[in-house]
């Protein structure tokens, strides 16, 4: 069994797979401090010095200026800033990954070469396999 899946885990898609998986999670790190660090602030900025990070409404008793405060206070939080951070994340990610494929599919792709696995009979020009000696509709020999 470890045998199989030493061969499953070497298989080239595997390894893509797992390549794809690692950068995915970097790019995602990247858009996120994108966002979190450069866009949400611009357009706070926009709007009036609004950050969005402390966009919430508490769920209990007490009022409480920043999301921190709250949390620290262990009142329940509906977090709408946050949600709208990672909804625009969400959105970068996607239009990344679109324009990538996009890309991708305007590359012409090569059709594979097909190996020639048969040849005609010279005699009764049927199709038989290329390393046949003998033609198995006519019964020639034949010399090639």
């Amino acid at each position: 069994m470890w045998k199989e899946f030493k061969t499953f885990a070497m298989k080239g898609n595997v390894i893509d797979l797992a390549v794809g998986v690692i950068i995915g999670a970097a790019f995602g790190k990247i858009v996120s401090s994108l966002v979190n660090d450069i866009i949400m602030p611009l357009i706070g900025l926009v709007l009036g010095e609004l950050d969005f990070t402390n966009l919430f409404i508490a769920l209990g008793d007490g009022s409480f200026k920043t999301l921190e405060e709250a949390q620290k206070a262990g009142v329940a939080t509906l977090n709408y800033g946050l949600f709208i951070n990672n909804i625009v994340d969400f959105l970068i990610i996607a239009f990344a990954i679109f324009i990538v494929v996009k890309q991708i599919n305007r590359i012409p792709r090569k059709k594979a070469e097909e190996v020639v696995k048969t040849k005609a009979c010279k005699y009764c020009y049927s199709e038989i396999h290329i390393d046949a000696s003998k033609c198995p509709h006519c019964t020639s020999e034949l010399s090639d």
